[in-house]
């Protein structure tokens, strides 16, 4: 059996991926989408919600896969081999998701009660039967320099969305909101005010960066689960950033779709890193729309480490 060279086969997933085209998009409602969502967003529109679904929402690289792993491994009162027996997109569904051979909803209604869901949609673009089955929703936000720039070097290696360009190009377009998944701004203000009337405990990547173990707790409670410290010491390592970026269930290193050439999936895990991205100018620019965007809500973030 002749052995295969490593360095030949890289080289050929290389060439592969390179000749992959980058995704398309369109608009659903003003909001720009993956063209592949938007292509069955009747049915996504339509999806029938069970009321004891949980949905875990998000800006896109917001913590989401953390927050999703955080949560299967509470439902598995923290068996850490049973949060194994398959990877993240796998045991919870991302409600928009459309591919060639599958779709999220499709997944999702094959799955058996409790189902726990993913979605990046902003608040008004998620199927109304969440609100009308009353569903738990868990919102996990995070600080926009931080978000935007984990955002782009995702886009860079991701195929399967829009090129984002130079990093110039790509400040400019978050900032006037027309990347996909719409405005950041929009996103984490309407999520934000839909709390007030819904079951939604909102958290912030910030503060689970800084006292994991006490904002697992609040997750913990939110889902109406009692376990011990011993467990939740359990969930809280292996959680942590360095455990899942070496977790094939949660790195995503199987996507022939991800070049991890270009970037890590799970890339730095911090807070603060945008200073290593923006320019003065862009910051001092960045701050004027920040402000302008954000005077109409109670909300706030910290972007300082």
């Amino acid at each position: 059996m002749q052995a295969v060279d490593k360095d030949e086969a890289a080289k050929s997933w290389e060439a592969e991926w390179s000749l992959l085209p980058h995704g398309e998009a369109s608009q659903i409602d003003g909001i720009t989408l993956e063209k592949q969502t938007c292509s069955l967003w009747e049915k996504i529109w339509a999806f029938q919600a069970r009321p004891d679904d949980l949905l875990i929402a998000s800006y896109p690289k917001a913590g989401t896969t953390w927050t999703q792993e955080i949560v299967d491994l509470i439902q598995n009162d923290g068996d850490v081999e049973k949060s194994r027996r398959s990877p993240i997109q796998q045991r919870q569904p991302f409600l928009e998701c459309t591919r060639a051979t599958y779709n999220g909803v499709d997944q999702a209604d094959a799955m058996p009660s409790p189902r726990t869901l993913k979605t990046h949609l902003p608040v008004q673009l998620v199927p109304p039967s969440f609100w009308e089955k009353n569903c738990k929703v868990i919102y996990v936000a995070r600080n926009a320099k931080d978000n935007m720039v984990s955002y782009y070097h995702f886009q860079r290696m991701n195929k399967r969305l829009p090129d984002p360009g130079s990093w110039d190009e790509y400040f400019e377009v978050f900032l006037a909101g027309k990347v996909i998944w719409g405005s950041w701004f929009e996103h984490v203000k309407n999520w934000w005010r839909k709390k007030d009337s819904h079951p939604i405990l909102y958290i912030f990547y910030e503060d689970m960066l800084k006292d994991p173990k006490r904002e697992i707790r609040k997750v913990i409670e939110f889902l109406g689960k009692n376990l011990k410290e011993e467990v939740l010491d359990k969930i809280v390592y292996h959680t942590s950033f360095d455990v899942m970026k070496n977790n094939p269930m949660t790195n995503y290193t199987h996507d022939k779709h991800l070049n991890y050439k270009l970037s890590p999936f799970m890339r730095k895990g911090i807070m603060g890193d945008w200073k290593n991205q923006f320019t003065e100018a862009q910051n001092k620019k960045f701050n004027e729309d920040y402000e302008k965007h954000m005077a109409d809500t109670s909300l706030t973030f910290c972007m300082e480490p």
